[in-house]
């Protein structure tokens, strides 16, 4: 007999979860889809779910991440060349990001077409099923194109190239390529989330372009093909727009000192960088720089919210995939009643960040007065939430695994250490609950809008009205105060959560997660302090078999 072989018969473990269409298997994205009015894509998104939920896509982002980015600062001769080497796995994934559009899309489309910027958040939230990294360009490239087509000659030259379907990784000058990605830097040693600290400076030249001199502690995707960055100039703090590359080919002054050791978006090469005599062309006005690059980091924190969905899905659908298969004390999990406590607290929480991020999408799919105030308080406010609660989730699905969870031989582990940096990047907890009380505090029209889009639930669930009520005369009384603001980001969330998820109850299996949400996160008794803590009666069968089908 072979040494070891009669130890080693394999039983009781979970199949791998690979090859199903994360579209067609989730109930809630799809009427999220129909109800946010971006039906016409559902063709588009059953394909792109196919195609992701494939075995070759999740191990294009297992070794993405296993192998991550390498800065080479010179060449064999001692050339200055800065060039970032990425594993093969990296470009395969970029080139299916740029070919689904989830780069630029919205911005391609017939302004007259409904839902677009909510039919890319639902491809964009499948794609950070697969892997997050390659999400950071992304993102920075839909945010970007907002604010470059204000100005005439980017809208011209540099708009287009970022609009194509075409993943093009040389490192050559931006008006010689066939696509392009946009990055960013803003951040600074000594201000962080304090960015009227900084200290780059940019000086104007006779021919109206601007030399930049600084440094830059987080520059995101250094091997994008611009970025815009702020700096100093005479009228105080103001955004740039700096290629990588000059038109003759040579580098621009932008050096890259490292590339960071993060806790998780390993396969992403973030930066810090040093800029002596950079060019640069001004974007917007002098000393507005803020606004103006507030302008794509807006749509940033759009993606934040959406890609920590995306990865609470998917942690939801590994827990679930796992808990029908594997047995313990003599039955199998999804039987037992404190998992499957456990599990309805997990996919309530999944599918109302679902919900919310494909309704703030709509927001952004509208130019009424009403949608505008709308997106200006909850952007920020789902943000901060959905991703702290992204955090919690991933631990707790790792928790239903056991031990095979903690391992890098699955994609939890990863998803763990990702989920922080939605939190943190575009601004932390704390800068989102401040920009939420602005909001409401500075614009009457905030309030009101956020109020007429809540009261469209009134009436529907006596947990809702009543947390609608308390909110309300919140408001009214004054409760905006700071020591305060993370408790009034929360109330919002959860009420716009809830409320999407009662207006898009049109079936049994959607009206018993939206009165569930509502009894066990809006009820006085109902919340519970960690998932699967809650006292509220709710239909457990029906939310999980919702959540997850295996056939």
């Amino acid at each position: 007999m072979e040494h070891g072989s009669g130890t080693h018969t394999v039983f009781n473990q979970t199949p791998p979860l690979t090859d199903y269409n994360l579209f067609e298997s989730d109930r809630a994205l799809q009427e999220a889809v129909q109800r946010e009015g971006a039906a016409w894509a559902a063709p588009e998104l059953k394909l792109a779910g196919g195609e992701l939920g494939t075995c070759t896509l999740f191990e294009h982002g297992r070794l993405a991440n296993r192998f991550p980015p390498v800065l080479h600062n010179f060449d064999a001769r001692g050339e200055r060349i800065d060039s970032i080497e990425f594993h093969p796995s990296w470009h395969a994934l970029m080139r299916g990001i740029v070919a689904r559009g989830y780069h630029s899309s919205p911005w391609s489309q017939d302004p007259a077409t409904r839902g677009a910027h909510a039919a890319r958040a639902a491809g964009y939230l499948m794609q950070a099923q697969i892997e997050s990294g390659t999400l950071c360009p992304t993102t920075m490239t839909y945010g970007a194109i907002a604010a470059l087509r204000r100005d005439a000659w980017l809208a011209r030259d540099c708009v287009p190239r970022l609009l194509t379907r075409e993943y093009d990784s040389r490192d050559i000058p931006f008006d010689k390529k066939r696509g392009g990605l946009i990055g960013m830097g803003m951040t600074e040693k000594q201000g962080g989330s304090d960015v009227r600290a900084n200290t780059t400076h940019a000086v104007r030249t006779s021919d109206g372009s601007y030399r930049i001199t600084g440094h830059k502690w987080f520059f995101s995707a250094p091997q994008s093909d611009a970025h815009l960055v702020l700096a100093q100039s005479s009228s105080g703090l103001s955004c740039f727009f700096m290629p990588r590359r000059l038109p003759d080919g040579s580098l621009n002054g932008i050096y890259i000192q490292r590339l960071k050791d993060k806790l998780g978006n390993r396969s992403n090469a973030s930066s810090e960088v040093e800029f002596v005599d950079a060019w640069g062309t001004l974007l917007g006005e002098e000393g507005r720089g803020i606004p103006t690059i507030l302008e794509m980091g807006t749509f940033t924190r759009l993606d934040c919210c959406t890609g920590s969905a995306g990865m609470m899905r998917q942690a939801v659908v590994q827990a679930l995939h796992h808990a029908h298969h594997r047995k313990a004390f003599g039955s199998l999990l999804i039987e037992q009643p404190l998992m499957r406590s456990v599990l309805v607290d997990m996919a309530l929480e999944s599918e109302a960040a679902c919900a919310l991020s494909l309704r703030l999408a709509r927001a952004f799919d509208s130019d009424s007065p009403g949608e505008i105030a709308l997106r200006r308080a909850l952007t920020s406010a789902a943000k901060f939430w959905v991703c702290k609660r992204g955090c919690e989730l991933a631990a707790e699905a790792m928790e239903v695994l056991g031990g095979n969870g903690y391992t890098e031989e699955l994609p939890l582990a990863r998803m763990a250490r990702e989920m922080p940096v939605n939190s943190i990047w575009e601004g932390s907890g704390n800068i989102m609950c401040l920009d939420v009380l602005r909001a409401f505090g500075k614009s009457q029209a905030t309030r009101e809008a956020v109020l007429d889009e809540l009261s469209g639930a009134r009436g529907q669930e006596r947990h809702f009205d009543a947390a609608f009520e308390r909110f309300a005369a919140g408001i009214d009384a004054g409760d905006l105060t700071e020591a305060h603001a993370r408790r009034f980001a929360q109330s919002f969330v959860t009420l716009m959560q809830a409320k999407s998820l009662l207006v898009g109850a049109a079936n049994p299996s959607a009206r018993a997660v939206a009165e569930g949400f509502c009894a066990s996160r809006l009820g006085d008794r109902g919340w519970g302090a960690v998932f699967g803590a809650s006292t509220a009666q709710v239909d457990t069968a029906a939310i999980l078999a919702r959540a997850w089908n295996q056939d």
